[in-house]
């Protein structure tokens, strides 16, 4: 069954406005990893016009966040469980580098940014909110990259972003407590605000089992299974639907 769109704050029928509400419904899980975006349906249910709508829907194909079939339609982009892994193994290795390349800003100028960013990572867990929780997520982690003073850190950050948005908008679902979201990631920053490298190293470790697991298979896609708040303890969730043809 088609999800039902809907606005999710003031309507607008603006490009910019469309494009939120089709974020959000692809962050927080209503359309799936590719799930079909049908125009007729997503512009009756909003009472847009195309025009605005084939916009946004653009700008999340720029993003990577969208693919367009011709003759079928706008899906949802897919990542692969074996590209997450890949992602996951380097950065298993190359964070706690960013991490310390970036301590001393962090531990000076940016530190309001970086606990800021960490608040809204927890106040967006306390409202249950995937998106926002998801953005926050990647502020975070994109602090230690853009910090680090380090072009080649800072050019595999933006290489592998989008990737790890669309696995996030599974991951975060899979939670038994969406809280140990947020927790994970205070100890994260603990580590950066005392400075101890070996304990970030240790956190980043605690941090990427599920996705890692995708190594030993190399096929599938990006779903990860029902956290139970001990780091690693997840299996795999099904499988979406088959995309219909546009209609």
């Amino acid at each position: 069954m088609d999800v039902t769109f809907a606005w999710q704050e003031q309507r607008t029928t603006t490009p910019e406005g469309v494009y939120r509400v089709l974020r959000a419904a692809i962050l927080d899980g209503s359309v799936p990893p590719g799930g079909q975006l049908r125009e007729a349906h997503i512009a009756a249910d909003l009472g847009i016009s195309r025009s605005p709508l084939r916009e946004a829907l653009t700008r999340l194909e720029e993003e990577g966040m969208v693919v367009k079939i011709p003759f079928r339609g706008a899906f949802v982009a897919e990542v692969s469980a074996a590209e997450v892994a890949e992602i996951a193994s380097v950065r298993l290795l190359v964070e706690p580098y960013a991490a310390e390349l970036s301590m001393e800003a962090l531990r000076g100028d940016a530190r309001p940014t970086l606990v800021r960013t960490l608040e809204d990572l927890g106040r967006a867990t306390e409202q249950n909110d995937i998106p926002a929780s998801i953005d926050a997520h990647l502020r975070l982690h994109r602090l230690f990259y853009d910090l680090s003073g380090n072009s080649i850190l800072q050019g595999l950050w933006g290489g592998w972003e989008t990737k790890l948005r669309l696995y996030l908008a599974a991951d975060h679902r899979s939670y038994a407590d969406v809280h140990e979201i947020a927790r994970e990631h205070e100890a994260m920053v603990r580590c950066v605000l005392e400075g101890d490298v070996d304990g970030f190293r240790r956190e980043v470790a605690r941090h990427f089992p599920s996705a890692l697991a995708g190594r030993s298979t190399g096929r599938g896609r990006a779903n990860p299974a029902p956290h139970d708040g001990v780091y690693g303890q997840r299996s795999t969730l099904p499988l979406a639907p088959a995309a219909d043809k546009e209609t």
